[in-house]
């Protein structure tokens, strides 16, 4: 890998934080996105005896069924696809630790000259 290509990395790594990361190149750029995409129940390692009484981090990777990007060339747009169980954790506990990772993605869908989506359960929030 060359310097610059190895500062292309380092600088996308250093900057998909959502509370001081920024998009600074598509590099950086898609690295935020599929870092933000990633709920999961999958990402649970350890066994959840009681999910209601688990952190909230865990409840939400855990009721999250699928999730996966679209992108739409045509029309500019990356769509985030979430199917949440809801009798596990609502929406809301979605939104309470994935808000700033959504507005992060969207500022970078933007730096890509595209807009950003998410959709939840079949129905669009952003």
């Amino acid at each position: 890998m060359t310097a610059h290509d190895a500062a292309d990395v380092m600088m996308a790594i250093g900057n998909h934080d959502e509370q001081y990361g920024l998009p600074v190149s598509d590099i950086s750029s898609a690295l935020i996105i599929a870092d933000k995409a990633d709920v999961h129940k999958s990402r649970v390692k350890k066994p959840i005896a009681n999910v209601y009484t688990a952190n909230i981090h865990d409840r939400v990777n855990l009721a999250a069924e699928r999730s996966y990007l679209t992108v739409d060339k045509e029309k500019a747009l990356i769509t985030l696809n979430i199917e949440i169980d809801t009798d596990i954790c609502s929406v809301m506990d979605y939104f309470e630790i994935y808000f700033g990772r959504m507005q992060l993605s969207r500022r970078a869908a933007e730096f890509l000259g595209c807009k950003f989506s998410l959709v939840i359960n079949g129905t669009a929030l952003l």
